[in-house]
């Protein structure tokens, strides 16, 4: 996928897509996976994470979101992500089958170890 296009799909106004969308444009590198997943297997492991997350106190944006909507999902989803140019934020994307729009937008904050 195009840097272009991308941009262009994260139009949305949560703080997620907004982040990763700035987190593109200065310079942070992403990468679309070919190939799709069903929507239920992710909404239930990323229902973990934020379990996991919040146990830990670790920052995360619209990962509550991302969770519901991805259980309301129909469709295969394709799976892509931000990393931020600093490596301060990972974000995962989701996407529809045809990448013509992106169903939910998370990030994390990265921890320095």
């Amino acid at each position: 996928m195009e840097r272009e296009l991308l941009e262009r799909l994260l139009v949305g106004n949560d703080e997620a897509s907004v982040a990763a969308l700035a987190a593109l444009r200065c310079g942070g590198s992403y990468e679309v996976w070919d190939g799709t997943t069903s929507a239920e297997p992710l909404a239930l492991a990323y229902g973990r994470r934020l379990r996991h997350t919040r146990r830990r106190g670790i920052e995360t944006v619209n990962l509550e979101r991302a969770v519901e909507l991805l259980g309301r999902h129909q469709q295969p989803v394709r799976l892509g992500q931000i990393r931020a140019a600093d490596g301060s934020w990972i974000f995962m994307l989701f996407l529809t089958e045809d990448n013509s729009g992106v169903i939910a937008c998370t990030g994390v904050r990265r921890t320095r170890v």
